[in-house]
């Protein structure tokens, strides 16, 4: 059964943290920086549930690794995920319509792939995870021309909620809460619209279990039903940080046809077991920037009470 949750609390949290963001967006660029590793090195040290979480998952997904060398990346997580709650403070500050090409790297080919794939009057899926920065994701995609829907779970702080709202519709993208949304997504794929999601989230006992890491994996099999019912081209991408502050290279794992599967046995699961493939070869690039702190195999088959300790 759920906590009753307090109002007063909540706004407390939000208060606080409203005032934080407010001291770092004061401070200079570098000063800002130094405080957010100092928390994030004190979060590593304090935050003992998560750290260990992190610590087993990287365990399973990395099994030749040594236990020094899994603590490592573990504090790079939580440095990672510091300066990206730094980068989502500045970000409508420092990223315009004219400047953002000079931080966001596009290959060419990725470049081409993506302008071929909105240009083709198809809907289009994109895929991607907790990896790099997901919100700097979006808002580059308003960046370049391309107004999405976003499908996200509403925050337990509805202060926060509200606000993390604001910020992924500043540049006209629609968010759609994952609770009850299915005929939402299912309205924007029929219209050739475009549709954002996460792929890497628990599904429970009843998901649908596939390999990530050599390991099964519950998620969720709605993308792949929304793909072959539409016929969505799915783009599996993501943003990796390669070189400091704002600056990320766009990573394309994978584009995948759906009708390619349309009348084949399992295509569900196959769609399913391809879309978790490009999001393992996204974290490969850089583990130290995906969030390990989360409980990704939760669940494992026949096990309906999800009592693994990661």
């Amino acid at each position: 059964m759920n906590k009753t949750r307090s109002l007063l609390l909540d706004f407390i949290l939000y208060f606080m943290a409203r005032t934080l963001g407010c001291v770092l967006q004061a401070l200079s660029l570098g000063l800002a920086l130094r405080v957010v590793h100092a928390l994030a090195n004190l979060g590593y040290h304090v935050d003992k549930r998560h750290r260990q979480v992190a610590l087993d998952n990287l365990a399973h997904a990395f099994p030749d690794t040594s236990a020094d060398e899994r603590k490592h990346l573990v504090r790079k997580v939580y440095r990672h995920f510091g300066m990206l709650l730094l980068e989502m403070l500045l970000i409508l500050r420092k990223l315009s319509p004219h400047n953002w090409r000079r931080r966001i790297t596009l290959p060419t080919d990725v470049e081409a792939k993506l302008q071929a794939a909105f240009s083709s009057g198809r809907p289009v899926l994109i895929v991607t995870a907790h990896f790099g920065n997901w919100e700097l994701s979006a808002h580059c995609l308003s960046l370049f021309g391309v107004k999405a829907h976003l499908v996200a779970r509403p925050l337990d702080n509805p202060f926060v909620d509200a606000l993390v709202q604001r910020f992924r519709e500043w540049r006209g993208h629609k968010v759609l809460g994952k609770s009850g949304s299915l005929f939402a997504m299912h309205g924007v794929l029929a219209k050739g619209g475009v549709l954002c999601t996460l792929a890497d989230q628990d599904a429970g006992p009843d998901g649908l279990f596939v390999d990530f890491f050599g390991r099964p994996a519950s998620t969720h099999k709605a993308i792949a039903a929304l793909a072959l019912w539409s016929r969505a081209l799915i783009l599996v991408m993501g943003l990796e940080n390669t070189g400091g502050f704002l600056q990320y290279t766009l990573r394309l794992t994978d584009v995948i046809q759906p009708e390619e599967y349309a009348g084949k046995a399992k295509s569900a699961v196959a769609i399913t077991q391809r879309i978790t493939h490009g999001v393992e070869r996204l974290v490969r690039h850089d583990p130290g920037q995906y969030l390990w702190l989360h409980r990704r195999w939760k669940h494992q088959p026949g096990d309906k009470k999800g009592k693994q300790a990661a």
